[in-house]
């Protein structure tokens, strides 16, 4: 279950002694020291989405609050697993009802989408509940990694795990608990979920790997060969695919949509010629600062069957999974695009029979 992070814009830390002001509070209220990794993960004229993965390096937290100001004149316009308040560029992020604890060298992820003039540059520093990480330095992201020269093998050989790789946007991570709902349901000797993103706090233990990326596009990753990195690294035997909530946003027609899908899976065959595809008509949406998403969520659904059946072969199989249907953003989400509790539930109870068919 690796858990290498392949694509990584900025970090800081806050390691060496005497480098951390740390606040007066309490060790449930105050970090000695905290690592911040913010990726710009996609951009559009006049607006960007961000991924935040903030680890405390201190005492444990009941709470979080992490601070950081633009640069450029960005704004916030949306986050997801948090809640933000911005005071002209100083912006404060803390923590949704769900995801406050945070032991020590645990890890917590938010995502945001923002506006920009024309330049973004990255935040250059950050405070976590008072405790200040050295500025971060920005890096370059790895180059786009290769299959491998070997062709891999078609099936897992007799008594192996199966691999399995659930690929995404925020809805499949940042915590993406409807995978550890359907961990629960799997025998856990057969499968072996796999990513460069570690699991997240869903309450129990659970194998947590994944490639639930907060902000991305499908266009983005499928036009960058950013998969083809991921699946170097994981080799899995099944992808499970809840992607396309982004590009909806930025309102792409679901032909560009289809086409990134088609490309990822050349990349996903590439890797495996045998590879089992589950691909999810994605859940409704019902954002109030989006209200054209709806019917876009509806139009790319709709054309996705058709897709799957085109290209599906007996090899290589694309199942259909129908998240849609039945799922309420006013009681399935707490913002009208990610899944609480109720909504997690059904959607790992949606991939359970298509994925309990591909494991045999």
């Amino acid at each position: 279950m690796p858990r290498r992070r392949l694509t990584v814009l900025v970090a800081a830390t806050a390691l060496a002694a005497g480098s951390v002001a740390v606040a007066a509070a309490g060790p449930a209220s105050a970090a000695a020291g905290c690592q911040v990794r913010y990726a710009v993960s996609s951009s559009w004229p006049g607006g960007f989405g961000a991924a935040v993965d903030i680890t405390n390096l201190g005492d444990p937290l009941a709470a979080w609050t992490l601070t950081f100001s633009f640069g450029a004149g960005q704004t916030v316009t949306q986050l997801w697993n948090g809640a933000a308040t911005q005071s002209g560029a100083a912006v404060t992020v803390r923590n949704a009802s769900w995801n406050g604890a945070l032991a020590t060298n645990g890890t917590v992820s938010f995502g945001f989408n923002g506006s920009s003039t024309g330049s973004n540059p990255i935040p250059t520093a950050f405070a976590l509940n008072g405790a200040v990480c050295n500025g971060p330095t920005p890096s370059t992201p790895p180059p786009s990694t290769t299959p491998p020269a070997t062709t891999p093998p078609t099936t897992p050989p007799a008594g192996s795990p199966v691999k399995i790789m659930a690929l995404g946007d925020s809805i499949t991570g940042s915590p993406g608990c409807w995978r550890a709902l359907l961990w629960q349901k799997l025998p856990a000797a057969r499968v072996d979920f796999v990513g460069t993103l570690p699991g997240q706090g869903c309450g129990f233990p659970y194998d947590g790997d994944n490639e639930g990326h907060g902000g991305f596009l499908a266009t983005n990753v499928a036009n960058q060969n950013q998969l083809v990195g991921w699946l170097a690294a994981t080799d899995p035997d099944i992808v499970l695919m809840h992607f396309g909530t982004n590009d909806v946003w930025n309102n792409l027609p679901p032909s560009t949509i289809l086409a990134a899908f088609t490309r990822m899976v050349g990349q996903m065959r590439a890797s495996n010629p045998a590879m089992r595809i589950l691909v999810a008509q994605i859940i409704p949406m019902n954002a109030s600062n989006c209200a054209d998403c709806a019917q876009r969520v509806v139009d790319l659904n709709a054309a996705i069957p058709a897709w799957a059946a085109g290209l599906s072969t007996a090899t290589s199989p694309i199942t259909v999974a129908d998240q849609f249907t039945g799922f309420v953003p006013a009681t399935d989400t707490y913002d009208g695009v990610h899944p609480n509790d109720a909504g997690n539930a059904k959607i790992a109870n949606r991939w359970y029979p298509a994925l309990s068919a591909a494991l045999g």
